[in-house]
């Protein structure tokens, strides 16, 4: 069988970014959302795609900046400014070099429970994180070693990563493979716990097959095991199990229109936990080259989840009252949290991303995304109630050169 001369290639099955990229401890629901979505990819694995089979031709310098800010009625809720650089570059003729260097500046309002205005305390915090990884390219076959690392005031993370690529001889068909570590030190201020601590190791495999000259597509399985401190600290009565599995099964799809010369980029996303959690992301995009440089992106997002099975609605105990739920009794046993997050809902994600390249080396861009979140949106059942509507709007400003 001949390889497929394709408009496509396997770096075209490129994700649509999470509506933010800021901290994780980030009391945040529609920042919760997008990391449950991020959480598909697996943690300390960068295995998003299939690598290319040879370094880039080109080295690459990209500075992004990201403005993300959040609200509910009554309550502006989160800021969030979030500049980042890249460097992706060959290494000789065999090896590659990724590398992200990330800073988040976060402040804002974090509610206790619920949304109730009157438990909301100010917060502030500064996030650093960096990651790199190393590619080593084979006739048919890629090897990536990566590791990330990322510190804020009481709360430090590493991570481990190892990925594997394989392709068959007409290169039309790519197994991928990867394992994954990390872990995380946690050390809240209020003093609620001291050096906790959560370890989490990933699998993933998947496959990539070019279909025809137009088409692409890509499935993934993913799994994780997580054990230790999964409680959120400032939250009043967070208590969650010390342990948490994960299962992601994603499938992608992008097609090249011949008579417009812009590309569909489908996805959908199915995610399962132990927290009986279960998540539908179906994401569609289309990539729209323009004259002179100008290319046009469009997206659409749409999720929905369940709730957790220990989240408890804004009802509360007839004695005790708010923020204890129906029945509570003071145990270390019992699992609760009000972390809207957690709840069940929908939510719809609009977004443009227009870039333009200026000459040969450079290329400039800016995108925009408008999230909105409702718990009678949610898909199939319905969702939490009692719970105020979300919005969010981020905009994110890029420029990058190679040579």
């Amino acid at each position: 069988m001949n390889k497929i001369t394709a408009p496509l290639s396997v770096s075209t099955l490129s994700e649509t970014s999470p509506a933010s990229a800021t901290s994780a401890n980030v009391e945040s629901q529609a920042i919760g959302a997008a990391l449950l979505t991020a959480a598909m990819l697996l943690p300390g694995l960068g295995v998003g795609v299939a690598r290319a089979e040879t370094p880039p031709e080109h080295a690459s310098l990209s500075l992004k900046y990201l403005n993300y800010e959040e609200k509910q009625a009554g309550l502006k809720r989160i800021t969030a400014n979030s500049p980042s650089l890249s460097l992706i570059t060959p290494l000789g003729s065999e090896w590659s070099l990724d590398a992200t260097l990330t800073s988040d500046d976060v402040s804002g309002a974090s509610p206790r429970y619920h949304t109730a205005i009157s438990g909301a305390s100010r917060m502030n915090d500064q996030r650093t994180a960096g990651d790199v990884a190393f590619t080593r390219y084979f006739p048919r076959a890629s090897l990536t070693v990566g590791t990330a690392y990322s510190t804020e005031h009481d709360y430090e993370s590493r991570a481990l990563s190892l990925t594997g690529t394989y392709s068959s001889e007409d290169k039309n068909t790519t197994w991928t493979a990867g394992l994954g570590g990390s872990h995380d030190r946690i050390n809240p201020t209020n003093l609620i716990v001291k050096n906790e601590t959560k370890k989490t190791i990933s699998l993933m495999a998947g496959v990539t097959q070019v279909i025809t000259a137009q088409d692409i597509a890509q499935l993934t399985l993913s799994h994780s095991r997580g054990e230790g401190y999964f409680s959120d600290p400032y939250k009043a009565l967070d208590n969650r199990p010390r342990e948490r599995n994960q299962t992601t099964v994603l499938a992608r799809w992008n097609h090249h229109f011949l008579d417009t010369g812009g590309t569909g980029r489908f996805s959908y996303r199915y995610y399962s936990d132990s927290y009986d959690v279960k998540a539908h992301t179906l994401t569609a995009e289309y990539v729209q080259p323009l004259s002179q440089g100008w290319t046009v992106t469009p997206s659409l997002r749409m999720y929905s989840q369940s709730a957790a099975s220990f989240y408890f609605d804004p009802v509360y105990d007839a004695k005790l009252g708010a923020p204890f739920p129906p029945g509570y009794v003071f145990s270390s046993n019992q699992l609760n949290s009000a972390d809207q997050r957690l709840s069940g809902f929908g939510a719809l994600t609009f977004g443009i991303k227009v870039s333009k390249q200026l000459t040969r080396d450079w290329t400039v861009d800016v995108k925009l995304e408008n999230y909105e979140q409702r718990g009678n949106w949610r898909l199939f059942h319905k969702g939490s109630p009692g719970l105020a509507a979300l919005e969010a709007q981020s905009i994110q400003l890029g420029i990058s050169k190679q040579w």
